[in-house]
């Protein structure tokens, strides 16, 4: 018997309903097995008759409508871009009231020699990908938290008013409070530099890539808008796990206006907000050392 788990060891609710998603999406499954899917969501991978399967499910529709489905639109627009390798969505859809995205597996490798100048390279591609306005033409989530992107015509005032503001507002009802916002905002807008919309993965930490088979990124759970490219490599640097090499190749490729590296702690404000109001008070300190950076 292989290291996968039998569906008789799952409980039989969570066994019923692996099945019936299956044959709602005519797969004949013959076991399963759990993977990490963060905090909010369960994931499986699903070994069929037909091949292998991701599924995730969400058992909270009323907290997190259409989660699943504005995660299936961001993966199909990473895929329109014809950058990164992008795992293909076969269907969202609800069974025993539980709601469920259903995708291809992607097989883990190890890294290539080129791996990170490769990543460099894509990047570059996603963000030449463009359009007239910043913003998208549907919410979706960061995480567990929900995210605007209503329409704004310049990079500071979809920062300030679908990142920050909502952000700003949500901690102050989790009991964080913040003065001067106004002024925040101001300056902020005077550092954000004028540059088309980019399309973003916009939430590029280390754990929404993964190492396929032939050693290349794939990438997983978006958060995607056209905003700043700056904000996937603020991203990138606030956790690690990305080689300097990513940034140098990139700069070469499609170069950064000059400063970028004075304001990654600006676009980092957005996601550490974001990490207060899911894991609370650890973040403060640094969300404080930023806003009192740009008073």
């Amino acid at each position: 018997m292989d290291s996968e788990i039998a569906l008789i060891a799952f409980p039989y609710q969570l066994e019923k309903l692996l099945s019936e998603i299956a044959s709602q999406n005519n797969l004949q499954l013959i076991d399963a097995q759990p993977l990490s899917g963060g905090d909010i969501n369960q994931v499986f991978l699903l070994k069929c008759k037909q091949g292998r399967f991701v599924v995730k499910l969400n058992n909270n529709t009323s907290k997190f409508p259409n989660m699943f489905v504005a995660e299936a639109a961001g993966l199909q627009l990473l895929k329109t871009s014809e950058s990164f390798s992008i795992p293909e969505v076969v269907t969202t859809g609800t069974s025993e009231n539980t709601s469920y995205l259903l995708m291809e597996y992607i097989s883990v490798g190890k890294l290539r020699s080129d791996f990170w100048s490769l990543f460099a390279e894509k990047l570059a591609t996603l963000h030449k990908t463009t359009q007239q306005n910043f913003g998208l033409d549907h919410d979706n989530y960061i995480g567990s938290l929900k995210q605007q992107n209503n329409i704004c015509i310049s990079a500071s005032e979809f920062y300030i008013t679908q990142r920050l503001e909502p952000q700003f507002k949500l901690a102050s009802n989790h009991k964080f409070h913040f003065k001067n916002l106004e002024i925040l905002y101001k300056n902020i807008s005077e550092e954000i530099p004028t540059e088309p919309p980019s399309l973003i993965h916009g939430d590029l930490w280390n754990g929404n890539f993964l190492i396929s088979e032939k050693g290349e990124a794939v990438l997983i759970d978006p958060a995607v808008a056209f905003a700043s490219r700056e904000m996937d490599l603020a991203m990138m640097k606030l956790f690690g796990g990305f080689s300097e090499e990513v940034f140098y190749n990139y700069s070469a490729i499609f170069p950064l206006n000059e400063g970028w590296e004075k304001r990654v702690s600006l676009w980092q404000l957005y996601y550490l907000l974001v990490h207060l109001n899911i894991f609370g008070s650890g973040y403060l300190p640094q969300v404080n050392q930023i806003v009192n950076r740009f008073l």
